[in-house]
């Protein structure tokens, strides 16, 4: 039965921030928020975790969560690669994630990557977890902010490292090329998962049926791909770009930084960029990112308390805070140092055609290898 108190609570936190934001800003505003609820209410029914999928995929062979990425990845790529090289879907303009490749997203992933098998999930995963109630996630957050304050602190020390241009690969090899070459690389992985998982463990989990009775997840991987997937679109509709988590990171840190006085974030390096700058000083709900992870958290803490699963455990083993501190650190750090995290690098990046989402993800992999290798120190399970 659902948690009634906490859910009503949940709804009321939802109906009024939309409404509110669409009173002192915009209706767009009020969907954005509206779109960051469905996307954490649709993480945490699906138990849709990259770090989760990455760990199965390269401690145990299990595949299902990496082909859940990949069915998700082709939908984005059959309908918003498109959109994006022609500037304009369903009458709205919008743009792509299209940042530089270069030494500092190889690092950056790299670092991300260990983060998110200490840390115990991604930049999404991080969110949803955290406002489901998992309080080790929320410590994680917590150092994931202040990891990406510090990176855009010490922004000077890596923003000269060799890199190439933005790339745009539709407009280097052309739109179908770009479109037929992803998707014949998400099918080439969805099929070596599936031959590794059946070699090792003797059959193959489907994505499209429901879990057993027995599993926490309630909806099968491939639900959860396909609403993940529709929500991006609509989310680059309403938007305008694709859907980013990391931009406000450093921004909430460095507003912190600035409200005690701790230091003059305005004249860092990081925030002289004329976007960056913008952002830090618009009121923090008219920035875009952070009014749709408000929202996301806010929507995982409703879906935890329909599916009576709210259940805060506030006293945690001290190797594993001591993992969360250090992966919630490396996160941060990372995500900023590369331009954006498996949403915004890795996923919108490859949605948008960015040879800098192609880049980030192999570093990223050899990134939670490590971080495998790493789990056993502070007691964590594989």
């Amino acid at each position: 039965m659902p948690q009634a108190l906490p859910a009503i609570i949940a709804a009321l936190f939802l109906l009024i921030g939309a409404l509110g934001l669409a009173l002192k800003y915009s209706g767009n505003h009020a969907l954005l928020w509206a779109l960051g609820a469905a996307l954490g209410y649709t993480l945490y029914r699906g138990a849709f975790s990259f770090a989760g999928g990455f760990r199965e995929a390269l401690a145990k062979g299990r595949g299902a969560g990496l082909r859940g990425q990949m069915l998700m990845l082709a939908i984005l790529v059959i309908i918003m690669l498109p959109a994006i090289h022609a500037g304009t879907l369903a009458g709205a303009p919008v743009r792509g994630i299209v940042f530089p490749a270069g030494v500092a997203v190889i690092i950056g992933a790299f670092i991300f990557g260990i983060g998110m098998q200490l840390g115990g999930g991604c930049a999404s995963g991080t969110l949803y977890t955290a406002g489901g109630g998992n309080t080790r996630m929320l410590l994680t957050l917590i150092f994931f902010i202040i990891g990406a304050t510090i990176a855009a602190y010490d922004s000077e020390r890596w923003a000269d490292l060799p890199v190439l241009s933005a790339i745009f690969l539709p407009e280097l090899i052309g739109l179908w090329p770009t479109m037929i070459g992803s998707l014949a690389i998400f099918l080439c992985v969805a099929l070596v998962s599936r031959v590794v998982e059946r070699r090792r463990h003797g059959r193959v989990e489907p994505i499209f049926s429901a879990p057993s009775p027995e599993s926490p997840r309630r909806w099968s991987w491939a639900v959860a791909a396909i609403i993940l997937a529709a929500l991006n679109i609509l989310t680059l509709w309403a938007a305008g770009r694709p859907w980013v988590i990391t931009a406000s990171f450093p921004l909430w840190g460095s507003r912190i930084v600035a409200e005690f006085g701790w230091d003059e974030p305005a004249f860092w390096t990081f925030w002289e960029d004329p976007t960056r700058t913008e952002a830090f000083l618009r009121p923090l709900l008219a920035e875009r990112s952070s009014v749709m992870n408000f929202g996301l958290m806010l929507g995982a803490f409703f879906a935890a308390t329909v599916a009576a699963r709210f259940s805060p455990t506030w006293r945690l083993p001290w190797w594993h805070v001591c993992a969360s501190v250090i992966g919630g650190l490396l996160l941060g750090y990372g995500a900023v140092m590369a331009s954006g995290c498996n949403i915004s690098a890795y996923v919108a990046g490859i949605a948008s055609g960015s040879l800098h989402g192609w880049l980030w993800i192999l570093p990223g992999l050899a990134g939670n290898w490590v971080g495998l290798q790493l789990r056993p120190l502070f007691r964590l399970d594989h």
